[in-house]
């Protein structure tokens, strides 16, 4: 069984600072608060911690209040200041408002990722159209608005990525809703590649499977069936692990990468 590597293993932020200069948008950058300080931490801090490890100037987006001043201590403890947004992107306004004061306090942007979403309802009988459309509301729809408010001022080697779910390329989860949404976000960031591509700009998405964080081990008290799950690698991923895909996408090394899918699931979608 492999094990996870921790992020002063790879040294990757120590060898060369490859998104220095870089002013990155973290949209769901906190994690949801634990009684157990053995809690790992989720994906959107894992991200920002790493951006920042690794030379960027970050900006920290998140609904939740407690969630997103913990990411802020976080980063402060490592020495690295972070601009704090708190707002819910299911709100049109807000995803505006967000990209706007996040662009202006970093004096610019040319990085933005989308980490956000949520999960309603369970099967087509247990899904209301309530459900449904507040899943899409976060999990689609805030991505566009996010995408439409920043193209306009993303340059050259600028780089978006969206964050899905193994759920959108196999079914396993039960939950229709979140399945759709998180299938949806292929076909936009597909779009906003090519519309990107003449001035440079790169769109591409990290696709998680099974993750110890804290939401995962919600999931987890709900289905429990969920933690005996066959991965090829015989454990669930970290979420240092998604972001350091999200670090390589983010950067110069993945110039010629675009519209793409960047699979981070222990080989799980190779046998669903």
């Amino acid at each position: 069984m492999s094990e996870p590597l921790a992020p002063e293993a790879l040294g990757v932020a120590a060898a060369r600072p490859r998104l220095a200069g870089r002013r990155v948008l973290v949209v769901g950058a906190g994690t949801r608060h634990s009684d157990d300080p053995a809690a790992p931490l989720g994906n959107g801090r894992a991200i920002a911690l790493q951006a920042a490890r690794e030379g960027a100037q970050v900006a920290c987006v998140d609904m939740d209040g407690e969630a997103l001043q913990g990411t802020i201590d976080h980063l402060g403890r490592e020495g690295h200041r972070a601009v704090p947004v708190l707002a819910d992107v299911s709100d049109a306004d807000a995803c505006a408002r967000v990209v706007e004061q996040s662009r202006a306090q970093m004096g610019g942007l040319d990085g933005l990722v989308l980490n956000v979403g949520i999960a309603a309802g369970r099967r087509l009988e247990g899904t209301t159209a309530e459900m449904w459309d507040q899943t899409f509301a976060v999990n689609l729809r805030s991505h566009f608005l996010c995408c439409r408010a920043a193209m306009p001022h993303l340059g050259a080697a600028a780089s978006i990525v969206f964050i899905s779910s193994v759920a959108g390329l196999k079914p396993g989860s039960s939950l229709p809703a979140y399945d759709a949404s998180k299938a949806g976000l292929f076909g936009l960031c597909r779009h906003v590649a090519l519309e990107g591509a003449r001035r440079g700009l790169r769109a591409n998405v990290v696709v998680p499977g099974l993750i110890d964080t804290p939401l995962g081990r919600l999931a987890s008290q709900g289905r429990p069936s969920r933690e005996r799950t066959p991965v090829p690698l015989g454990r669930q991923g970290t979420a240092w692990e998604i972001a350091y895909a999200v670090a390589f996408l983010l950067s110069n090394e993945a110039s010629y990468i675009t519209g793409q899918q960047l699979v981070v699931d222990g080989g799980l979608s190779a046998l669903l």
